[in-house]
Parts: C-alpha cells; structure tokens; sequence
C-alpha cells in the first residue's frame, strides 16, 4: 500500500491528537468560584480514570476526612473507584509543615494533580477548587459518560478576609436540621467558614435550654404567619455543630437581646419589663418608648407574636433575674459550642433607654467572657464600652462601625445595602422585602469592604456575612431562591482580592455555576445579569 503525503499528515495528526486528554477545558477558564488569588495555564491536561486513586501524605483524621471527601464527591458521575490511601495515588493531598493556614496549592500535570496545604482546611478548600474545574457533569449522583479532564497548570491560592460567613434566621420561620445541612453544604462549596444562626426572636425561641424549658415549649411554638414553629434540641444542635465542623465551618450561634426578645418574654413573665405587645401597629406606642417608673411589679408574660415588626420589645435591664436567665442561656450554649464567638445580638432595641441598653450590652458582653468566648453584636453594641476582642457586625451605621474601630475593635462587614439576602432582587421577586435596597446580582458583587465605609479600611475588617433574614422564607425552596446565585458573589468578595475581582469574569463563571446547581436541583433566581 503506497501512503501520499496527505495520508501521512492525517496520520500526524491523528497521533498527536490521541496523546492530548480530549474536550480539556484551559485551567483558567473553568468556572471557579470564587476565584483564586493566582492560576496559570500550561498545555495538556490529567484525565481522570478508573485506575485513579487517592493518596495522602501527611498524618491525622482532618486529612484522612478530606481525602474521603474527595472521593466521594469523585464516584458517582465517574463511576470509579477512587480509592484513598497512603500508599499511592495520581490525586494527591499533601500537608506540608508550617504554620496552619488556609492557603493552598495545586499542580496539574498530565500525570496527576498535587494539592499542598499547612492545614486540613487549606487541602479541602483545594479540592473544592478543584471539583469546579472539572466538567459540570461531575455533579452528578449517577454515572455519566463525560471525560473527566482537568487543564494542566497551577493555582495559588488564599483568602482575602479570616471570616467568611452566612447567616441563616431560623427564628421568623424555623428551618429544619436538614435544610440547615443542605445550606451548609452550598456553603462549604463556596468556601464559607462561619455559619451564623439567629436563633431567637419575636416570634420564635429555637433552641433549647434546659435550665429554661418554657422557651422552647412556649416560645418556640410558633412563627411568621401563626404556623406551627419548633427548635433543635442540644443533640440536634450539636449534630448542627459537628456537621459543619466537618466541613471546616464554625458555627455562631445568636441570642437576640435585649430586644427582639418577645418569645422569651412570652415564656417568662419574669423577664418582661411589664408592657404586653399593644394592640395593632407598633407605631401606636408613645413615640416607641416605655416610662419604666409606671411598670407592673409583676408583669403578665408577652402575648405570641407572629407579625414581623420590630423594635417593640425588651428585657427587663435592671432586674437580676435577668442576667441569671442571660448567664444560664450562655452558659449551656457555650457547653455545646466548640467556636470562639458568642452573638449577642443588640440590635433595634428600641423601647430599651439608651443607658438601659448601655448597661445591659457591658454586662452581658461580660458573662460572655466569662466563659471563654468572644462576643459578636449587631452594629449598635459599639454605642457601648466594648470589651477586648468584641467584634461589632456592620449592618446599617456606619458612626457605630466607627465607634468600634476607635476603641480598637474589629469590624464584620455584612452592610444591608449589598449583603442582605433577604432583599428582593427587584420590584417583580416574589420573595423578600426591600427596606434597604433591591439587590440585583452585580449589587452583591460590585463593592469593596475596605472602602465601603468611610474611615473603615481592611486591616479594621474581620470578615464579611451575608444575613438571609426569614420573613418571607419559608422552606428550602425559598432559601435557594434568596440565596442563589446572591451567596456565591458575596463568596467571592469575601475571599478573593479586589484586584482579582471582575464583574464580566464572574458573569461567565457564575453561568458554568449555574448549571452545577441545576443538576444538584437547585432552583436558584436565574439573573437577566448573566447570560444562564
């Protein structure tokens, strides 16, 4: 058989190209969210396989968890095996010594993929990175017909901010342990390390404390709309606690005080100041205030209140009783709490008198410290003397993010205007509200916390949290719809540089994200700012 030249250079080609992985995707254009601090693109590609496996270099439970992380996210659209060990392995996780951080590395060769880190929680966040640069279809929970390649090159990455979190209400409308979990996991996807749990309210006391059982029999019967409400037991909130550990999030739990407090006053006479919720609106109260002087010695408990207006409640501040309900609150929370941040709440105390509120945040900000934790409080607290450490979380004034920073205190960043994601998109959501602002896509996006407020620069930052407030959420459903694709910017602006940042970048990539959560089933809000 004679070859003609073109027979020849058919055949070039065909060898060549049957050494390269087929359909690799260039490393940095994989839809990777959030984006990391460095990546670099290099030719070729790893293809993963049915030989390939998984090994660990490096000792400890941490790491053996996230090497079984790995592989079970790998198995069910792959079909393979993937097993970990330590003896050998293409996809390897490796910690390195040095002092523990989050940052962590990746090489892509054709032979394998190498993941450095300092910590355990440095490698997960790696393989998280990884996960997205791999084909969308990696998401599946059955076995697909894909090729599971990886574009060869390098990523360098860290954090921008030490706290990243979400908060989630379960008090307006109470959520369910495993609802918790499902967002826990998104979360954990996007590389969140704190879930903050408002777990008190008007309308709902969510947990359960045993030295104070009418909470929960009472207060926490209920909900927005009169629904039946309900609470996680010490067990179920510790299965809450341990669930996110293991996906290296801390969780902070918050008791709403001295206002937003109905439901606990609705259980114990004792701690009411004597002034029931007034019939009709709020706005009915002389000037939103209560004359302490003509107060019930003994007052009858809180009516149940399941409307969602706010400021009309308070503790009774100058009663012992109390901050003996305060410290046994505190204490049993902090028994079933491994993380270093108590919340205390302190916002829209209205009907609280300024010296009152003054008093009662120093005192409680004390029982905190007591036992060994750190308190949080919503932005007012700084109205207060705040004790060492106490971080003040920026929502809606920015003098009271200041008056921390001058006494020396850290700021949490989660301002209503951009981190709220309880606002409405636009005029046409169909849930939310929109006292602060609508909140479209590029709006969670398209801000810097280190220069967001005047006189506020990042070195005064902790972090930045996006609150997702219940008033309009009632079920899982609602959650994903407020929260994505909303999370995942406030994700990115929390961990990647402002000079990494780029609204047009995220745009494609938040479009390969979307079709992750399709498959997941996920029933996120299909922005008309991207292109889905």
């Amino acid at each position: 058989m004679k070859l003609t030249l073109r027979t020849l250079a058919a055949l070039a080609v065909l060898s060549v190209s049957s050494c390269q992985a087929p359909n690799s995707i260039p490393l940095d254009e994989a839809g990777i969210i959030p984006i990391p601090r460095s990546v670099t693109s290099k030719s070729g590609a790893f293809e993963l396989n049915s030989e390939s496996s998984i090994q660990l270099i490096g000792a400890g439970g941490d790491l053996t968890r996230v090497g079984n992380f790995l592989a079970e996210k790998l198995r069910p659209a792959t079909g393979y095996a993937i097993p970990v060990s330590a003896e050998k392995g293409d996809l390897i996780l490796e910690l390195t010594g040095g002092e523990a951080s989050e940052k962590y590395g990746i090489e892509i060769t054709d032979d394998g993929v190498r993941i450095t880190s300092t910590s355990a929680a440095g490698l997960y966040y790696g393989t998280q990175t990884l996960i997205k640069a791999l084909p969308v279809e990696i998401e599946n929970s059955s076995v697909v017909d894909a090729d599971w390649t990886i574009g060869n090159g390098k990523i360098e990455d860290e954090p921008e901010f030490a706290y990243r979190g979400a908060m989630l209400d379960v008090a307006r409308h109470f959520i369910s342990v495993e609802d918790v979990k499902h967002y826990i996991d998104q979360m954990g996807s996007l590389k969140y390390n704190y879930l903050h749990l408002h777990l008190s309210d008007d309308q709902g006391w969510r947990i359960e404390i045993k030295s104070w059982p009418k909470l929960t029999e009472i207060g926490g019967k209920t909900e927005v709309g009169g629904t039946e409400g309900g609470f996680y037991t010490q067990a179920e909130y510790s299965d809450i606690v341990k669930y996110a550990a293991d996906r290296f999030m801390t969780v902070v739990p918050e008791i709403d005080m001295p206002g937003h407090t109905n439901a606990a006053l609705a259980a114990y006479a004792e701690l009411n100041p004597g002034v029931n919720l007034p019939d009709g609106d709020f706005a009915t109260m002389t000037e939103g205030k209560i004359d302490f002087d003509i107060l019930d010695k003994n007052p009858e408990p809180a009516e149940i209140y399941t409307g969602i207006e706010v400021g009309f409640s308070t503790f009774a501040t100058n009663k012992e009783i109390t901050y003996t309900f305060v410290e046994d609150v505190i204490r049993e929370l902090v028994e079933l709490t491994p993380g270093p941040y108590i919340h205390i709440g302190g916002d829209e105390s209205h009907v609280t008198e300024k010296d009152d509120y003054i008093y009662f945040v120093e005192r409680v900000q004390g029982i905190v410290t007591k036992y060994g934790k750190t308190s949080i409080g919503w932005d007012e607290i700084a109205t207060a003397k705040l004790a060492p450490g106490s971080v003040a979380q920026f929502w809606a004034l920015e003098e009271n993010a200041k008056l921390a920073k001058e006494q020396g205190n850290q700021i949490l960043m989660s301002p209503a205007k951009r981190a709220y994601l309880d606002m409405q998109y636009d005029s046409t959501s169909r849930l939310g509200l929109h006292w602060a602002a609508y909140i479209e896509l590029d709006d969670s996006y398209n801000w810097d916390p280190a220069t967001y407020a005047d006189g506020i620069n990042k070195t005064d930052i902790l972090g930045v949290e996006a609150p997702l407030w219940t008033e309009t959420i009632t079920n899982r459903a609602d959650i994903e719809y407020m929260a994505f694709p909303r999370l995942a910017a406030l994700a990115e602006v929390a961990w990647s540089s402002n000079e990494r940042r780029n609204w047009e970048s995220f745009q494609k990539r938040i479009a390969q994200q979307g079709k992750r959560w399709d498959i997941n089933g996920i029933g996120f809000y299909r922005s008309p700012k991207v292109n889905w």
